[in-house]
């Protein structure tokens, strides 16, 4: 059948999945699948129809299917019995990649997708189906000499991904019968030296190989590309060669494998980017969806009811209501919701219930306290005040700046809004392509004259001449060092003020979209003593403001215990 072109508008704004073609739809009927009304993906790539000369072959996806039976599972309840694929791995996965085919210049008739990703939640048997796509690949995808890779980030977790595939074989009759060979770090075929192996480092690349073919499994677990990019050059002498990624969601850590790969597969299914030799489906709940309700459960999981079951769910949700931390894990592992952290130290709802105007002429003369967090010179640099109000609790207001020249990086990271702070006054952007301390130093300066500024808290690790200057004003600059032992009391502190803002008053009344952002991409480490710190490394983007308002907090903490210790030394202990 001849592709004809589809016509229909793309949202930029929202999740796209187009809708299977006829072809698939086709195939399904045909061969007794039946799709669930809730299995349906939110995110999905066009199928490759409009390529010049692609048809779809039912004949190469039977192909897989029947060599997928000659599997058997090797856990559970299913141990045993032949891997046969459901109903929507066939119609998302399977049939669409295997199925779209043309003819190559030399007449030999390929695949069109060369690479495939499939994102799902844990528990729905993605980490099987890689294994057996691998395993037919290396030894039933008709390619003599076939090397077919499975790549991860680390030589254990490259292990891992094997560990799945070589059961697979090792328990099948049909592969001993073929002499395929399930080894302890290799699969392969004597007779033409087929093979199926993993690699978690380019040292594990063999030099001169020639992939045919390659699966990842969990891509958020890979620090950086090296692997893949070397994978997928390699593969350039192959007819059709594939590349399988197969993964859940990942923390929110921008600039990350994951995050370039995942953001390229939603520009291509909202149409940013065109190229059908490539695919993506992911399978998640919308960022709206209570994660709570069933039907959420269902959105997200294709598998539901059979793996994982309706009890394993109910349980994972239990567990996701003791805490953020769990609630986190529960978006990000059982539904695939992209989560801006590991440890959502300071959830936004909490954060938002204590959102108030801010007004700063109201503020002039008040007592405060101050945080300021220098950044790198080429990106951006914040300075908090908190101003104690009656019943513990405070105001706070934020100052940011960041080169002009960084104003676009900054653009990608913020979807477009960065560009809106600074028009709005929130963002001061200084000349260059390096920060201008002279403005900050102006700012502050010109605060100390509106404001009773007590102390102004800083890193001394990351201290530049900008304090000295500061210093030499007349600014009261106290080090506050960044270890578990300095800033834990401080932002515990501020997350105990922010969640009385839900039951009562506000603890931090704000007013500040950048400060919102910065919480939102707010990610938290632990000692062994419980003790906390902000994470930089792990956290989803930029959390200078927060790290000036802990700063700050420090600050007025230590204020308050000197306030207290000389209220005893003046008047004694009292008993009433």
């Amino acid at each position: 059948m001849v592709a004809r072109k589809a016509t229909h508008s793309l949202s930029t704004n929202r999740p796209y999945a187009a809708p299977l073609s006829p072809e698939v739809k086709w195939y399904l009927k045909s061969r007794g699948y039946e799709l669930q009304s809730w299995q349906k993906p939110l995110w999905r790539t066009r199928e490759p129809r409009d390529v010049k000369g692609a048809y779809f072959d039912p004949a190469r996806v039977d192909k897989v299917i029947r060599a997928l039976k000659h599997l058997r599972h090797t856990q559970g309840k299913w141990a045993g019995h032949p891997l046969r694929p459901d109903a929507w791995q066939v119609a998302y996965i399977i049939a669409p990649i295997f199925g779209w085919v043309k003819k190559n210049a030399d007449g030999k008739i390929v695949r069109i997708i060369r690479n495939a990703w499939n994102e799902v939640p844990r528990k729905n048997g993605k980490t099987t189906l890689a294994g057996g796509l691998g395993l037919y690949l290396g030894f039933g995808d008709g390619e003599y000499g076939a090397q077919v890779i499975a790549a991860a980030g680390s030589k254990d977790q490259a292990m891992n991904a094997y560990r799945p595939a070589q059961l697979l074989a090792e328990n099948s009759p049909d592969f001993k019968k073929a002499g395929i060979k399930a080894m302890k770090k290799e699969i392969i075929r004597p007779l033409d030296q087929s093979f199926f192996k993993a690699v978690g480092s380019i040292g594990d690349l063999l030099q001169g190989s020639n992939p045919s073919g390659y699966i990842v499994d969990e891509m958020h677990v890979h620090r950086d590309s090296s692997v893949i990019d070397a994978l997928e050059s390699g593969t350039g002498a192959r007819d059709q060669p594939l590349g399988i990624i197969i993964t859940t969601a990942d923390d929110g850590k921008r600039n990350s494998p994951y995050s370039q790969h995942r953001d390229r597969i939603e520009k291509l299914c909202k149409g940013i980017y065109k190229n059908q030799t490539e695919y993506g489906v992911i399978f998640a709940a919308p960022k709206s969806a209570d994660p709570f309700k069933e039907s959420t459960w269902m959105r997200a999981n294709p598998g539901y009811g059979v793996s994982p079951s309706k009890e394993f769910m109910q349980a994972e949700a239990e567990k996701a209501k003791d805490s953020p931390l769990n609630l986190a894990r529960f978006l990000r592992l059982n539904l695939n919701v992209r989560t801006k952290q590991a440890t959502k130290f300071i959830s936004q709802r909490s954060w938002n219930a204590n959102k108030r105007p801010i007004d700063e002429v109201g503020l002039h003369g008040m007592e405060c306290y101050g945080g300021l967090d220098l950044a790198s010179v080429s990106d951006l640099s914040a300075l908090c005040w908190l101003f104690p109000v009656e019943g513990d609790r405070y105001k706070a207001v934020w100052r940011f700046w960041t080169p002009e020249d960084n104003l676009n990086a900054l653009d990608v990271r913020t979807n477009g809004m960065a560009s809106v702070w600074a028009s709005d006054g929130w963002l001061t952007t200084t000349p260059g392509n390096v920060q201008d301390y002279d403005f900050i130093r102006q700012q502050i300066n010109h605060d100390c004259e509106s404001f009773e500024v007590q102390s102004l808290g800083y890193d001394p690790f990351n201290s530049s001449q900008l304090v000295n200057d500061l210093v030499a004003d007349g600014v009261n600059m106290v080090k506050v060092r960044q270890g578990y032992l300095t800033l834990s009391p401080p932002l515990k502190q501020v997350q105990r003020l922010v969640l009385s803002g839900l039951k009562s008053e506000p603890g931090i009344m704000h007013d500040n979209p950048v400060m919102d952002w910065c919480v939102d991409n707010l990610a938290v480490t632990t000692d062994p003593a419980g003790n906390v710190k902000p994470d930089k490394a792990k956290s989803g983007d930029k959390i200078d403001g927060v790290a000036a308002l802990v700063t700050a907090m420090s600050e007025a903490i230590a204020a308050d215990e000197r306030n207290t210790h000389s209220a005893y030394e003046d008047h004694g202990l009292l008993i009433a």
